[in-house]
């Protein structure tokens, strides 16, 4: 299928010669508002790299049940084909009473870039400071648990107290004083903090020995990817596509973020700064999308180890590079 480049009102258009006449429609559930994470699938949609294998794909933001329903609900439920959640959420599928067959099939980020954070302005020097202090929580599966566990690696009890804000507002509590402490990506909350001289500490997990898994990961149904193969396989390579496409076409990326961000994100958000900040973990042509089975088994060990999950999770195959391999 041939095809060329343009460029058009300062945006960098695939223009196709010709798209599949039969288009499949796909849906992705974001896990957040759209940021510098999903910078890599609106760039695919975009600039027709869906398209040109025959995929109309459908970008759900949580906006629009204002986080109701959560990711991994979505997939469930049918109400989307992929999901974009932490690695956590496809344990949670996999082990629930009512079980959902889910498998990660592409990570969007090769390293761990989160932090637990305060402001460099409170007494909140260390972790194990927390103690007695306020904790705001997406509430998100483990979480209190590891930041525990962060606080006692550190010399601390564990014992704060632990809130849960609105999701959109989560953020919002450390800036005013609401929380003492949350968690953010370094890439995107960290470069706003930057941006507006607010100085941050911030903790990762690795530097207290606790190891994390991937967040965030492209979720499907086992059942689903075995009968849409090749299908899901030109999904998975578009994705990429767009990912590495943003490694090496700044401007243009940055362009195509900025017309789907919400009017705060646009108005606070250094996106050069963020990107510069995320290029290097989407990896390259190598490694873009993998995940390592050792570090997902360190994971999990943690989890069984801490009493967090059963030791059956040991031995399910939660993840799959299978639809990297066929690129």
């Amino acid at each position: 299928m041939g095809s060329n480049k343009q460029i058009f009102a300062g945006k960098l258009i695939l223009v196709r010669n010709k798209f599949p006449k039969k288009m499949t429609t796909l849906k992705i559930a974001l896990d957040w508002t759209p940021n510098i994470n999903h910078i890599g699938i609106l760039i695919a949609k975009e600039l027709g790299m869906y398209q040109q294998y025959g995929i109309d794909l459908t970008i759900i933001s949580p906006l629009t049940d204002n986080y109701e329903v959560t990711p991994g609900k979505k997939l469930e439920s049918d109400l989307a084909d992929f999901v974009l959640a932490p690695f956590e959420t496809v344990i949670s599928l996999n082990n629930k009473e009512n079980e959902v067959d889910a498998i990660a099939v592409f990570a969007i980020l090769q390293e761990d870039i989160s932090s637990i954070a305060s402001l460099q302005s409170t007494a909140l020097a260390n972790p194990k400071a927390l103690d007695g202090k306020t904790y705001a929580s997406y509430k998100a599966r483990y979480e209190d648990k590891i930041v525990k566990e962060l606080v006692i690696n550190d010399g601390g009890e564990g014992i704060f107290k632990i809130v849960y804000p609105d999701k959109l507002g989560i953020w919002n509590t450390l800036l005013d004083g609401t929380a003492d402490a949350t968690w953010i990506f370094n890439n995107w909350e960290g470069i706003e903090a930057e941006s507006k001289n607010i100085a941050l500490n911030k903790w990762s997990l690795n530097d207290y020995a606790i190891p994390y898994g991937y967040s965030p990961v492209i979720i499907t149904k086992r059942k689903n990817l075995k009968n849409n193969l090749a299908l899901y396989s030109n999904f998975i390579k578009a994705t990429r596509n767009g990912y590495l496409f943003a490694t090496e076409n700044k401007s243009v990326s940055i362009e195509i973020l900025r017309s789907y961000l919400t009017a705060y994100d646009k108005e606070n958000m250094n996106l050069e700064k963020a990107l510069d900040a995320t290029i290097t973990y989407f990896g390259d042509h190598n490694n873009c999308g993998r995940m390592n089975q050792e570090r997902v088994d360190t994971f999990l060990n943690w989890l069984v180890e801490n009493n967090l999950e059963k030791p059956k999770i040991k031995n399910q195959q939660l993840f799959t590079n299978e639809l990297l391999n066929l690129i």
